[in-house]
């Protein structure tokens, strides 16, 4: 009969893929439930009140119009729903996908049953399959792994927020539309069952088993797979526990299958007391917690309560008198096995011959340590018990107390036991792969003594003194020929042989007296040595590595293992070097990985990748969890190292006179730093010695591990540390703000030095790491920044030749140019250059209000546009001088006055932000220079070539340009602003439209805060009253920068009207005989000259619009 799992067999191949389909999607549905969007919980009543409305769970289907009717009718309902879908809409298509699966599997399982039962698969049945090895193995797991699916849901992922989800799904995809969708199917097998898996919550009447009939399955099958769970040993588990006592661990597995598919005949539980006696005797009659997939645990005392049958079957293992006997017959044998271990794992104790001599005896021991390793951990877990249930309450007391339970004492023997079996494991790999080569070197070796001495007995060899016998001559020649003739692939014969030929070489040496001769014996022994090794190596068999295998599954610890976090990291915190221990029981635990890939694997299917990521991703986090205490403890050290360094040790000067020497010994302080960074460096060594591990699938290099761990706990740190020093109070006065940032500055230098420091001892790249981690924590808070700006009004004054900031009224100094070398000092210039990234984005934020207000409020006002209008046509032409010039330009001012206070805002808000930016700019550039002067230079050099090859390229278009998808630009861009080489007040913020009369629009601002200001020689422009506040440096640049969001045109068009202005107001004045140039002339050719000055374009742009005269006369002025 042709194999059940060969290719060509379509029935074995049809079961084996679902199977492997079965484990695949449990690992999604695992996966999954880390991902659950929290607000289709609706924990918290704010997510009622938003989402209610809009997630629903399965009474929308009752009254699908009334719900959708409830959205209409209010369109932010309808906003939300939308952007809700947006967010959700991937999340809730993997769900529904694996949801899908789930019931597509046990649509096809069922296909397949009636696919045997009708004969399409040529002479097999349901019968011939069971008879089957593989076949009985398969059809057992499809039903159990569908029983697994269907908990697994249900305990992961709760009755209400499936409904919720599926419910999204149907409103927000196109499958509500589609003929094939089979969405009601699912939500029929997937509706709520009423089940939770929080503690003290009631269960739910016929839960599971009603549960696991919402798809029928065939009885026959049920009842024929739950036969064969029952009577046979599915998998030939028992041949490696071959003690009676390690049965129930033997048949665990098979014992997990059979109580989740006892769910699916529930009559049995209930009723039928003969059959549930059998299974308590058979799998149950020792232990009563199980896990039954990937370390999901059960206690049988809670799951069988409400079966009559079942619980009253359970009894006798839950009697108090057998629980005691099970647990002081642990605690007896921990007592034994852990000497036994420890004295198995010395150094050197393992050589190749004892384990050779003693391999049941080991493989023994194993078995011991493991079998009592697994009751007590599932017998004492935590999450075995409910805490609310009294009965259960009573059983782990009792349990805890025989078993004398200790949590270290049982994970100390987890660890000496993963370290025995994996040398043993290794070494026996090892002789493994040389046990033919040594078996012939052996034979070799034996076959050439045997030649030797038939020369000695020839008499012709001088110095032997034997005498020549012709008979032990051909004797020994016979012998090697038979000792060469050994075959090592009949490995039975040869070993009848080989004990044939040492019988033959003890007996030679006593018939023939050659005890006399020391060489003859000798050569004798030696050969019998050779001979016995070779009957040992070929004794090593790899169904000793399966067995080893097989006894150190820890799959039922996948989850319990969790509570021994805490002994774990405190034992590597007391002795580093545990780690290598941890590393055999990392490795001994992704062992459970062989459970689900197994059927994947043979059935090659797509999913081993995935699902093999899945679960290695899960244990290596776990390990990076446990590990994590290393950069921890280094952290804890390192503070202590930071605080002498900063407060108690001196810097050492550079000249010092030999009387102070002492002083500045410190000797204390430094022998304290001295051993914080020998423990520094021990943490190390601990994690190191770890190797590079395969995990699963996932490669664990130790060394990246620590660095990862480092980064983790740096940005913890820091990002505390700022969180603390850089929160103020919004009453806090701006005095608070420079001793604030010195404090910061100096955490942040111990922070830097000590890492700088412990760098070598740690054997990392501790600047890099210090750089990134710092600058991704800015960068970070950044983007949470610019998602939601803050802004209060900021009434200041900015003098310019000071470069200082004033409060108006009390003339008190608010900040000034040390505030951003004070930054500097404390975020270095990631912090600086975050800064003035959402300083960009406040610009930006602040020019769209200030556009939508010109567009919604300013041109949509009917009679301030008249105004523009009329100025329009009086301004016409504008080469030309407005007549009447003081009276036109003073109505149109008066007409449009209740328009600018908004626009006065938002301009100096824009040219205080520019300021900012550009003191900041000063910053990064002056200390790019002093820090890194070939970076500086290079990047002013690179620039100015690119600016060069983009001017020619325009000029020349054959000339060369980067491509659109060539990222130079973006970057170069990047490094520039970093580096300070960037004018604030070139960039284009926004992108713009036209925008009708834009100019007059801007002159007539202009012209209405030229009143309100006077020119002083000591302080430039300067406000008239203080209770009309202007400040000129913020406005100029305000206003340019508005400007420069335009096309060119309207700058030119806005300059000739002030242009005109000055012209007309002078010309008026000549006419009317006034000496003395008025002020609102002084002021616009101030603003001409600061424009020109800011924008740094030639002279010649000014004096297109005003005669180079009246600028001479201005300059005797200032």
């Amino acid at each position: 009969m042709v194999d059940f799992l060969a290719e060509n067999n379509l029935c074995g191949q049809a079961i084996l893929r679902i199977v492997s389909r079965g484990n695949a999607i449990i690992a999604e549905l695992l996966r999954l439930s880390d991902f659950i969007p929290a607000v289709f919980r609706l924990k918290d009543k704010s997510d009622q009140q938003k989402y209610g409305d809009i997630i629903c769970d399965f009474s929308y289907f009752k009254g699908a119009e009334y719900y959708e009717g409830k959205l209409e009718a209010k369109p932010e309902l309808q906003d939300l729903d939308e952007e809700f879908r947006e967010n959700n809409i991937e999340i809730l298509s993997r769900f529904y996908l694996a949801f899908e699966s789930v019931h597509k599997y046990i649509v096809d399982l069922n296909r397949y049953l009636d696919d045997l039962h009708e004969g399409v698969y040529i002479q097999q049945t349901l019968e011939t399959v069971l008879l089957n090895e593989d076949g009985k193995q398969l059809l057992c797991e499809a039903l159990y792994l569908y029983g697994v699916m269907l908990l697994v849901i249900d305990q992961k992922i709760e009755g209400e927020v499936r409904e919720r989800m599926l419910v999204s799904y149907y409103r927000y995809s196109a499958a509500r539309s589609s003929a094939d969708s089979n969405l009601d199917d699912i939500c029929k097998l997937l509706r709520s069952t009423g089940y939770s898996s929080q503690p003290g919550a009631k269960r739910p009447s016929n839960y599971p088993e009603s549960y696991f009939q919402r798809v029928p399955i065939s009885t026959p099958f049920i009842s024929m797979v739950i036969g064969r769970l029952r009577s046979d040993d599915i998998y030939n588990q028992v041949s490696a526990y071959p003690l009676p006592e390690h049965r129930s661990t033997a048949l665990a597995n098979q014992a997990a299958m059979l109580y989740v598919c006892l769910y699916f005949s529930p009559s049995i539980l209930h009723t039928q007391q003969a059959k549930m006696r059998e299974i308590v005797d058979k799998y149950f009659p020792d232990n009563w917690v199980i896990s039954i997939y990937m370390g999901i645990t059960v206690n049988l005392v809670e799951a069988w309560e409400p079966y009559k049958a079942a619980k009253t079957a359970l009894n006798y293992t839950l009697d108090s008198a057998n629980i005691k006997e099970q647990a002081t017959r642990y605690a007896a044998s921990m007592d034994s096995l852990r000497p036994q271990v420890q004295q198995l794992l010395k150094e050197g104790f393992l050589r190749e011959e004892i384990i050779l001599d003693n391999i049941p005896k080991l493989l023994n021991c194993l078995r011991d340590c493991n079998v009592a390793i697994r009751w007590l951990m599932l017998h004492s877990a935590e999450s075995a018990y409910d805490p609310n249930n009294k009965r259960l309450r009573q059983i782990k007391d009792q349990v805890i107390n025989d078993s004398k339970y200790n949590p270290r004492m049982l994970f100390q023997l987890l660890l000496d036991t993963a370290q025995f079996e994996f040398t043993l494991k290794e070494m026996f790999k090892q002789m493994l792969t040389e046990k033919q080569i040594k078996w012939e070197s052996y034979k070799k070796e034996g076959s050439e003594r045997m030649t030797e001495l038939a020369e000695v007995f020839s008499g012709v060899k001088p110095l032997t003194r034997v005498e020549k016998n012709e008979n032990l001559q051909a004797w020994f020649r016979e012998i090697s020929k038979q000792i060469e003739s050994l075959n090592y692939e009949d490995s039975t014969a040869a070993g009848r042989k080989t004990v044939q030929l040492i019988q033959a070489l003890v007996e030679v040496q006593e018939f023939h007296q050659l005890e006399s001769n020391l060489q003859v014996c000798q050569f004798l022994a030696d050969t019998r040595k050779f001979l016995h090794q070779m009957i040992r190596t070929i004794n090593i068999k790899e169904e000793v590595l399966i067995t080893m295998q097989i006894v150190g599954d820890l799959s039922y610890a996948w989850q319990i293992i969790d509570s021994f976090t805490s002994i774990m990291q405190e034992s590597i915190r007391v002795n580093p070097s545990m780690v290598t221990k941890l590393r055999a029981t990392f490795l001994k635990l992704a062992s459970a990985l062989d459970l689900p890939l197994l059927r994947i694997n043979q059935a090659n299917s797509a999913d081993l990748l995935s699902v093999s990521q899945f679960y290695s991703g899960e244990l290596v986090a776990y390990v990076r969890k446990v590990l994590q205490i290393i950069p921890e403890s280094m952290f804890t050290s390192l503070a202590k190292i930071i605080k002498l360094q900063i407060h108690d040790i001196m810097e050492v000067p550079t000249r010092l006179d030999k009387d102070k020497l002492k002083d500045y010994s410190q000797l204390g302080a430094r022998y304290e730093v001295a051993k914080l960074t020998h423990d520094i460096s021990i943490f190390t060594e601990g994690i190191l010695m770890m190797k590079t591990t395969l995990v699963g699938i996932i490669k664990v290099d130790p060394k990246q591990l620590l660095e990862d761990g480092i980064r983790k706990e740096l940005v913890k740190r820091v990002a505390y540390a700022l969180h603390k020093g850089l929160i103020f109070n919004p009453k806090a006065k701006p005095s608070e703000l420079m001793p604030k940032l010195k404090e910061m500055a100096a955490t942040m230098d111990g922070f830097y030095r000590s890492f700088e420091y412990i760098q070598d001892y740690v054997s990392i790249y501790g600047l890099k790491i210090w750089q990134e981690e710092v600058s991704r924590i800015i960068n970070y808070n950044v983007e949470q920044e610019c998602n939601s700006f803050l802004r209060t009004k900021v009434r200041a004054w900015i003098l310019r030749k000071m470069n200082t900031w004033y409060e108006l009224k009390s003339h008190q100094e608010v900040t000034n140019n040390r505030l951003f070398s004070e930054i500097q000092s404390t975020l270095g210039t990631f912090g600086l250059n975050g800064l003035d990234r959402l300083l960009c984005f406040m610009i930006v934020k602040e020019l769209q209000n200030f556009l939508m207000m010109i567009q919604k409020t300013i041109l949509k006002d009917k009679a301030v546009v008249d105004v523009f209008k009329a100025m329009l046509a009086a301004v016409n032409p504008v080469q030309g001088i407005v007549g009447n010039a003081s009276k036109v330009y003073a109505s149109a001012v008066a007409k449009t006055q209740k328009i600018w206070g908004p626009y006065l805002e938002a301009i100096m808000k824009v040219g205080q932000m520019q300021i900012l930016r550009q003191q900041i700019a000063n910053e990064l550039n002056y200390s790019c220079k002093f820090d890194s002067k070939h970076l500086a230079a290079a990047l002013e050099n690179l620039n100015k070539s690119l600016l060069a090859d983009i001017e020619a390229h325009y000029q020349d278009p054959s000339l060369p340009y980067p491509k659109e998808d060539n990222t130079l630009l973006y970057e170069i861009a990047a490094y520039l602003e970093a580096a300070g080489i960037h004018n604030p007040l070139n960039k284009i913020y926004i992108t713009t439209k036209r925008l009708p009369y834009f100019p007059i629009i801007n002159f007539l601002f202009i012209i209405t805060q030229l009143p309100k200001l006077q020119y002083s020689k000591n302080q430039g422009m300067t406000c008239r009253k203080s209770t009309d506040p202007v400040d000129w440096p913020p406005l100029v640049l305000g206003l340019l920068t508005l400007l420069k969001q335009f096309h060119s045109r309207y700058t030119h068009q806005f300059l000739a009207l002030i242009g005109q202005f000055i012209r007309s107001i002078m010309e008026q004045c000549t006419s009317q005989k006034i000496p003395d140039m008025p002020s609102d002339v002084v002021g616009a050719l101030m603003f001409l000259e600061d424009y020109v000055k800011y924008t740094k374009l030639s002279r010649k742009v000014a004096e297109a619009h005003v005669p180079s005269f009246i600028f001479d006369e201005f300059r005797t002025i200032l």
